[in-house]
């Protein structure tokens, strides 16, 4: 092994954190990629997302994960298995909180986050929208470092790209020696497949109302890539006909939105052109059926 690989760094860097507060952002912003779906409504990132970012003495293998939440689904069980299994495997661990919610949401979760022996940074972004500057900032981090005393701090904004790059190479830092985990081409541990569904749910998310995209999931059923196009069918699960009927909307109109905005993404994120078909199908109450989970996988 060269003297380079000797002094390699490597890790993994978990990114976790309550819905809403910038996650996906920020982690899109780190990764250069985007990886993760973000759109104004909480709950969007329902797996664990890997983004890889290489340089060359290093590695840094992030994870977005889901927003901490209170399960009412067995869907939403999953989701918060993967946060706090976020906090078993990092080597390095980016808690996400904004100015906007207050320290004692999830107090639990914050627990277990203060007793960790790993490095803790405490990332509070949207400082954008402070209206008193400073000394509005000063109070917030006060707030936090009563609960999380050994974390380091960083003010961020991740819309605005503030204080990224300062955040991304105290990361760097703070990675231990190692050979890197993966090739170092790699972008992330997804399938193709997997990001067309996240575009379509992404696109649902800001098509429909209330519970219709949450109860929605998209699965790639044909995905045959040629050297200049795509052909992609996938398939959109709800519960309830009158779901369908929703995401179908009066002469097709709905879906065919959802199908040209996907198209667009898909096209941008493959660098090719795409031929999608969207299918909607009803299985009912698939969100508490472990069986469904498993096919859908969500559970192992």
């Amino acid at each position: 092994m060269d003297s380079a690989m000797n002094n390699h760094r490597a890790g993994f860097v978990n990114i976790v954190g309550n819905p809403n507060v910038g996650k996906s952002t920020l982690s899109n912003r780190l990764v250069g990629e985007r990886l993760s779906i973000i759109t104004s409504k909480s709950q969007t990132t329902r797996h664990r997302i890997m983004g890889i970012v290489n340089g060359d003495d290093y590695q840094i293998v992030f994870s977005d994960t889901p927003g901490v939440l209170r399960p009412q689904f067995k869907l939403q069980e999953s989701m918060l298995e993967s946060s706090t299994g976020a906090l078993v495997d990092a080597d390095v661990l980016l808690y996400v909180t904004d100015v906007v919610e207050t320290p004692d949401k999830n107090a639990d979760f914050l627990a277990r986050v203060a007793r960790l022996e790993v490095p803790v940074l405490l990332v509070i972004n949207k400082i954008d929208l402070l209206e008193r500057g400073n000394a509005q900032l000063v109070e917030i981090v006060d707030r936090w470092k009563t609960l999380l005393p050994k974390a380091e701090v960083f003010p961020t904004s991740a819309t605005e790209n503030f204080n990224v790059d300062n955040l991304m190479a105290r990361i760097v830092e703070l990675l231990p020696v190692h050979p890197p985990y993966f090739g170092k081409d790699a972008l992330t541990d997804r399938s193709s497949r997997f990001f067309v569904t996240e575009i379509v749910r992404e696109k649902m998310l800001l098509t429909y109302d209330k519970e219709v995209p949450y109860a929605a999931q998209v699965i790639v059923e044909k995905f045959d890539e040629g050297d200049r196009a795509i052909h992609i069918m996938a398939v959109i699960y709800v519960e309830r006909e009158t779901q369908k009927g929703i995401v179908i909307g009066a002469g097709g109109r709905r879906l065919k939105h959802v199908g040209i905005e996907a198209r667009k993404d898909i096209e941008r994120f493959f660098g090719k052109k795409v031929m999608l078909e969207l299918f909607v199908k009803v299985e009912p109450d698939w969100r508490n059926r472990d069986a469904k989970l498993r096919q859908f996988g969500y559970i192992e």
